[in-house]
């Protein structure tokens, strides 16, 4: 029997630093680097774990039988707790500080002392004309504050300024959320992170044994003639040349049907990949155009990483909407292959008015998942699943019949004028719109905040996401995903099964000390509205200090 290796954290920091895809799982050591390009998932959620013990990650996105075949990867194992280290994908977006903004670095180099650069993160209320006059010899970063050897470089030193002034206030708005997620939810430390980990593993292995995962044929039924239902409503009216009540039922079938995709890119409904995905490919591609390989590529790391501005595409929406300052700094997407969110004038702009946009941009927001769902389609990422690679040419052959069912047989030849079709299709699209504004009250109006890698999955989980409290009579309405919360701990949970695991998890939150968040769809649209006000203020603040100091030279921060 060869004698299983025992690495020290000096040994598996070393083999992360030469480039090794190493996470512990369950005490293993699992090198996953020739796994990490045949991954139905994709391969950033591995990236994600990486120098992590992700023992619950595992759990509750795996079968039992997918955790036994990992095994084949494991090099040894660890004895004893392990400290989380931050994967490379995370550690490499910034030169970290304490606040993890390189910017604050620079406001440092260009301030006198430590002194300065702690008045220059102070905010003095608005940034208005008597403010910014009376900063001019208070301000650390104005003429008044500099040295003889700095003024001598106005020119270089006036654009360097300018920059630092932004990056202070950012930094600043950046760092007071960050303080209050702190505060809100338990401490980060080691000892209370892993008991809260522990109590969520023995969450787990109960959710387990009471048949949580169980899929109950029954309810699908009842959906399957939901569907069938709209469906031939919408044949219907098409056929008796009620055009917009036809574009209504198409809308809503869409809509409704979509839920059940969900479940299948979860494989939630018979924990099988070949038939779940095929399900997922027959309604997402077929049904609805849009691609069931994007939504799991994209959505998986939405899980891992939730609500990070940097890491999760599901927030990434500059120059349209921004949900934290972080997109300030004009961040590189870690899940778009460095693309950078410029933060520009346009930016300024379009969310200074985000709280008015969202609601006609949510309405139109399906155009945009067909541009992203050929996106991905036509990108490697979409071609890189060992065994596999059939999805994606099934997935093209299924997105392209729908186009051509939708386009030209239903509306080129079964309407009769460009009138009625441009109704038809808009109509059809747009009755789609609160499927998108369900999706987003989870996610945009919590905490974007990272806390770092010692941060157990089940807070991550809570404090990034929250429920939309209805009705159980309304549950057909939001297709059980209104529960987001607890799906976003257990995503392979059929969602009928959601509300009735509602009562652990909230007994779970009131264990540890973390906050369960429910709110009804009216105060969690409040909600959202809100913190896109909160973040247009910040976003009009840094623009009028920026304006300020292009005109005078002073940052207006004091």
């Amino acid at each position: 029997m060869v004698e299983t290796r025992i690495f020290s954290r000096s040994d598996i920091e070393a083999l992360i630093a030469a480039g090794d895809l190493i996470i512990i799982a369950n005490q293993d050591v699992l090198r996953l680097n020739a796994w990490q390009h045949r991954h139905p998932g994709g391969k950033l959620v591995i990236h994600h774990m990486v120098g992590r013990d992700a023992t619950t990650e595992l759990s509750v996105f795996h079968t039992v039988e997918v955790l036994n075949t990992m095994r084949r990867y494991r090099i040894g194992k660890i004895e004893g707790p392990w400290t989380n280290l931050t994967p490379p994908i995370q550690d490499d977006m910034f030169a970290k500080t304490e606040y993890k903004q390189q910017q604050t670095v620079e406001t440092i180099k260009l301030v006198k002392s430590a002194e300065q650069a702690e008045k220059a993160l102070e905010l003095g209320g608005e940034c208005n004309t008597t403010s910014c006059e009376k900063s001019e010899k208070s301000c650390p970063l104005s003429k008044a504050g500099r040295s003889d050897a700095e003024k001598k470089g106005s020119e270089s030193t006036l654009n360097s300024t300018k920059t630092t002034s932004t990056n202070a206030y950012t930094t600043k708005a950046i760092k007071d959320e960050l303080d209050a997620s702190i505060a809100k939810y338990p401490s980060l430390d080691d000892k209370t992170q892993r008991e809260i980990g522990l109590r969520f593993q023995e969450l787990h292995q109960r959710v387990r044994d009471e048949g949580f995962y169980t899929c109950h044929a029954t309810e699908y039924a009842k959906e399957l003639a939901r569907y069938s239902l709209l469906f031939g409503v919408f044949i219907f009216c098409l056929r008796s040349g009620w055009y917009t009540v036809s574009a209504c039922a198409l809308g809503l079938f869409w809509h409704q049907i979509m839920f059940t995709a969900h479940d299948a890119g979860h494989l939630g409904i018979t924990h099988n990949f070949v038939i779940d995905t095929l399900i997922g490919i027959f309604i997402g591609n077929f049904c609805c155009g849009l691609s069931i390989g994007w939504w799991k590529s994209s959505h998986n790391v939405h899980h891992l990483v939730t609500n990070d501005p940097v890491h999760d595409p599901d927030i990434q929406n500059v120059p349209l909407f921004a949900t934290s300052p972080v997109f300030f700094t004009s961040i590189r997407s870690t899940y778009y292959d460095g693309f950078c969110f410029v933060w520009d004038k346009a930016a300024d702009i379009a969310v200074k008015y985000q709280k008015l946009t969202y609601y006609p941009v949510m309405a139109v927001a399906r155009f945009n998942l067909y541009f992203l769902s050929w996106a991905h389609l036509c990108s490697t990422r979409s071609a890189s699943f060992g065994n596999a690679t059939w999805t994606r040419p099934t997935e093209i052959v299924a997105i392209v019949s729908y186009i051509y069912l939708y386009f030209y047989v239903l509306l080129y030849r079964n309407i009769p004028t460009w009138q009625a079709r441009a109704v038809f299709l808009l109509v059809s699209h747009l009755i789609t719109m609160p499927l998108h504004v369900q999706i987003t009250l989870s996610h945009w109006g919590t905490s974007t905040d990272d806390l770092g890698a010692s941060e157990s999955f089940a807070q991550r989980q809570l404090r990034t996401t929250m429920d939309v409290a209805c009705p159980a009579w309304l549950d057909w309405v939001h297709g059980g995903l209104q529960f987001q919360a607890i799906h976003h701990l257990f995503p392979r949970v059929p969602r009928h099964n959601l509300r009735r695991l509602q009562s652990l998890v909230k007994d779970f939150c009131a264990e540890t000390g973390i906050e369960y968040l429910s709110l009804g769809f009216v105060d969690a649209n409040k909600g959202v509205l809100s913190r896109l006000q909160q973040v247009a203020d910040q976003a009009k603040l840094m623009a009028a200090c920026q304006a300020h100091m292009a005109a005078t030279g002073e940052s207006g921060l004091h």
